[in-house]
């Protein structure tokens, strides 16, 4: 087929680097025009949040959007579209444009068919709304996201392009608009587990996928007649930002406990393994967020000095200090030692090799709460 505008060459050759030649992706990736979603984003330098202008510096904008990377386009409360050159919010990202292979192996783990009523969970830039409107067609799919701005911008862009999918603001763990065959969720949801209204809105033999927040765990599930719904972790990994009910996340924990920065704690204890970020190792924050739901992390790094931080809703709290290499010193408070969960975890790891749960049974209770069982 001939390309008639630039942007459709960036987009082949985007096609190219994150499908299959026969992919059934592969055409809804080419011929979706990606940099009209993103016409603004932020950029994370050393200095801190930088906005990107598309259309002031048209080669950039389209080598940007035509690569496998994400787009961060909100900060905070700060949409890129509404920012000022002279903005620097804090980088704590609340909506992007996935990166698209991510976004295409979230799809594929659906296993969606023709014919099928689509829901996408997280509508943000609406480039994935797009890419199942191309495939399946617009009246087959719905895109949903808490926040107003995103879901009216991505509607205007959506139609942009010729779609006109529902697209509505929906707090997703409140009632859905509508029953689905597939449901999709581009952001992660935390322990216990799924929300009830997403189960309720999947059809009999319907398959929902989503991730759990603070790991690195794909889960694909099949409704089950008794109201939930069973399947695997998949074999594949992601990490998507946590859904939300407001515009913006709650503060961590860690401003609500200052004196976890400076106290001593319960116990002032030496560490047997060295300080680690522990958002650094999946493997590891996956298994910590099981064992420990809800719990948070927090790392500095200051020259030849680094400091970490585990917090927990139950005002549990550990920061270990040391150099890089040594053994560091831990000052632990609250009901869980945390910081003896994590080197327990981190002792499996070193003497196993494999902290297993890729591949892993799953089980969700019509009440959402999902077991995860490695042994079966």
């Amino acid at each position: 087929m001939t390309l008639f505008h630039p942007w459709q060459e960036h987009a082949a050759r985007l096609a190219d680097a994150v499908t299959h030649p026969r992919s059934r992706w592969r055409d809804a990736v080419r011929f979706t025009p990606r940099h009209l979603f993103v016409p603004r984003w932020w950029w994370a330098e050393a200095t801190g949040a930088l906005l990107a202008d598309g259309p002031e510096t048209p080669g950039r904008w389209l080598r940007a959007a035509y690569s496998d990377l994400t787009l961060v386009t909100r900060l905070g409360t700060v949409h890129a579209d509404h920012a000022k050159p002279d903005d620097h919010p804090a980088w704590r990202p609340t909506s992007s444009s996935t990166l698209p292979s991510l976004v295409v192996n979230m799809f594929r783990h659906a296993r969606p068919e023709e014919g099928m009523d689509i829901l996408d969970v997280g509508t943000g830039s609406g480039y994935g709304t797009a890419l199942l409107c191309h495939r399946f067609g617009d009246r087959h799919v719905t895109s949903v996201d808490v926040d107003p701005y995103l879901t009216s911008a991505a509607r205007a862009r959506l139609a942009d392009t010729g779609y006109q999918p529902h697209v509505a603001t929906v707090d997703a763990s409140r009632p859905l608009p509508g029953t689905y065959d597939r449901i999709i969720a581009t952001v992660s949801v935390p322990l216990p587990g799924i929300p009830t209204s997403w189960l309720t809105a999947l059809r009999p033999g319907g398959r929902l996928v989503t991730t759990i927040a603070g790991t690195s765990l794909i889960i694909g599930a099949d409704k089950s007649p008794d109201g939930g719904a069973t399947g695997r972790v998949e074999r594949d990994w992601a990490g998507f930002m946590t859904t939300r009910h407001a515009p913006d996340y709650p503060p961590s924990l860690l401003s609500q406990l200052p004196r976890a920065r400076d106290e001593d704690g319960d116990t002032v204890t030496t560490g047997r393994y060295p300080v680690l970020n522990v958002d650094d190792a999946w493997d590891v924050r996956t298994r910590l967020t099981l064992a420990v739901p809800g719990i948070e992390t927090h790392f500095e790094e200051h020259r030849d000095q680094r400091t970490a931080w585990l917090l927990h809703p139950d005002g549990s709290w550990a920061r270990a200090e040391g150099r890089p290499g040594d053994a560091p010193i831990v000052h632990q408070s609250g009901p869980k030692r945390l910081w003896d969960q994590l080197e327990a975890i981190r002792h499996e790891l070193n003497t196993t090799g494999y902290i297993g749960l890729y591949g892993a049974c799953v089980r969700i209770d019509p009440d959402g709460t999902c077991h995860i069982n490695q042994d079966d």
